[in-house]
């Protein structure tokens, strides 16, 4: 049976069958068979281990037969939706394939106005390379000790050129997190100088507060946000920021189609995914018993860590004595890696507990 012929198949039985947890991932592990990796555990890129919540896979397979209709009523529901959420309006919120087409847009945005940009190092990397070729200059201001962003380092290395600081809050990839009543300080600070760009990809696995509510106080705060991590949906490409209606719409002049980068497909799993209040309570309650159980095999192991808000851990490997990269993939564990040049820090995502358990299991054999 060649590819198509598989895919075919795989969209037949999705239509067939009910519809449980396990659906999905059936099918995305056949086609990993054909490519010989049904057998490893993927801890990389930080997905959510458990898909999509059941209510966005059933309304995705529905929206298969209008995906010949651009969506547009259900982009707007969708905006509507998220709107309600923040205690926004919709012209606050922009959509794009994944918050990173939006963090892209952000950086050009800033590139435009000729200066540059600050951001700490480590962070999300994604949205740099290009920012750089539009002509945006980035300095990369060191963490702290304890590998948390440092704010006043980030306010001393602003300058009159600089058109844009970029957080991630909770941090990739340290999975630490900037206190709320400081973050908002450095706003207050910060946000009529320049474009504050705060991503708040994993913020949903976390305790703290979204930021959103100082988007109508600071035209230039924009809050991105993702359906790709607690939602479970990064391969749908769904993502959205929040700003105020001016600073959107000039975002939205940046695309070639305003909020038209996600599909059909993609724009109902939002949709439904975000009345699913179950499954997101689940998934933040299994990240959190997964994380412990790696937590203790790393303590087991002797190598440090910082204890995570996030769906990852970043740990030092220092002590361990071992390349704890080339073991996990010894035991078809794939995913470790470093940030940080010339240290041994590594980040590893959480997978299901099942998964953190053969991790575990792994480190301590």
């Amino acid at each position: 049976m060649d590819r198509r012929q598989l895919l075919k198949h795989s969209a037949l039985a999705v239509a067939a069958f009910t519809f449980s947890r396990d659906l999905f991932s059936r099918e995305a592990e056949k086609i990993i068979a054909v490519n010989g990796f049904a057998d490893f555990i993927k801890l990389s890129s930080n997905e959510n281990p458990h898909g999509p919540s059941p209510m966005a896979r059933k309304a995705m397979v529905a929206a298969v037969n209008g995906s010949n209709r651009y969506p547009g009523e259900v982009t707007t529901q969708l905006r509507e939706k998220i709107a309600t959420l923040y205690n926004l309006t919709k012209d606050h919120v922009a959509i794009g394939a994944g918050s990173s087409e939006l963090l892209g847009i952000t950086s050009l945005y800033a590139a435009l106005q000729k200066g540059n940009a600050v951001a700490p190092d480590p962070t999300f990397r994604l949205w740099m390379p290009a920012a750089r070729k539009v002509g945006l200059p980035i300095k990369l201001v060191p963490l702290t000790t304890g590998k948390v962003t440092d704010l006043q380092r980030i306010k001393d290395a602003v300058d009159a050129g600089t058109k844009m600081v970029y957080l991630c809050n909770p941090a990739n990839p340290t999975g630490t997190v900037v206190p709320a009543a400081e973050l908002e300080t450095f706003i207050k600070d910060m946000a009529p100088k320049c474009v504050i760009l705060l991503d708040e990809a994993y913020t949903e696995f976390s305790d703290e507060p979204s930021m959103a509510k100082m988007v109508n106080d600071y035209p230039n705060l924009i809050v991105a946000k993702t359906f790709s991590k607690i939602y479970g949906m990064a391969g749908a490409r769904v993502g959205f920021t929040l700003a105020q209606p001016q600073t959107t719409k000039q975002l939205n002049n940046l695309q070639p189609w305003a909020n038209a980068g996600a599909s059909a497909v993609s724009l109902a799993g939002a949709l439904a995914s975000m009345d699913d209040k179950e499954f997101t309570r689940f998934c933040k309650k299994e990240n959190q018993k997964a994380r412990s159980i790696f937590y203790a095999a790393l303590e087991k192991a002797g190598m440090p860590y910082i204890t995570s808000h996030t769906s990852f851990v970043y740990f030092d490997s220092t002590p361990y004595g071992k390349d704890v990269r080339q073991l996990l993939e010894s035991h078809q564990i794939v995913g470790a890696r470093t940030f940080e040049d010339g240290t041994k820090w590594l980040r590893l995502s959480v997978g299901t507990v099942d998964e953190m358990q053969k991790v575990a299991t792994a480190l301590n054999t």
